[in-house]
């Protein structure tokens, strides 16, 4: 009996401990998910760390909307994930139907999402919006808090497809 109890303990440990490395993400069906689900597909990824209160980010999502639609089937995509945790789940949910948002988010604890942010790029996580660029290979390319410009996240694409030397950038 005391073996099971180690054992359960263990397994509990371990499925936390995994929980933790992918970031305690899920998508809004509850699927636990990571952001290295999306990256590493041939494709830039550009992922919009959201809150559904940010009012920068409800006047920046609509342009976002736009660009996954321009270029999904070609040479980027979008990943919105949510800062919104549990507590205001509701308040996400209708965050992407007021917007229409069409692209794949995520919703994680706000002190997750942000421990997610730091070990992808060694910086602290100031706010939302906040954006990390991806290149097609899965690696972080640019970081950059506060909204974009399409034309930039476009540019920044351009050129550094054009460029064989991996790295990153703030945008």
């Amino acid at each position: 009996m005391k073996n099971l109890f180690r054992f359960v303990m263990v397994m509990v440990f371990l499925s936390a401990t995994a929980a933790a490395y992918a970031g305690g993400l899920t998508d809004f069906s509850g699927k636990a998910r990571t952001i290295s689900d999306y990256t590493g597909h041939g494709k830039w990824l550009v992922v919009m760390f959201w809150a559904h209160d940010c009012k920068v980010c409800n006047r920046d999502v609509a342009s976002k909307v736009q660009f996954f639609e321009r270029h999904r089937n070609k040479n980027a995509t979008v990943l919105g994930i949510s800062i919104d945790g549990k507590e205001n789940r509701k308040g996400a949910i209708a965050f992407i139907r007021r917007h229409k948002v069409t692209f794949p988010n995520l919703i994680g604890e706000p002190q997750d999402v942000m421990n997610l942010f730091t070990r992808y790029t060694g910086d602290d996580f100031v706010g939302t919006p906040t954006f990390l660029i991806f290149d097609p290979q899965g690696k972080v390319r640019a970081e950059q808090a506060g909204a974009v410009p399409n034309s930039l996240i476009e540019d920044f694409i351009r050129k550094h497809s054009q460029h064989a030397a991996p790295g990153s950038s703030k945008t």
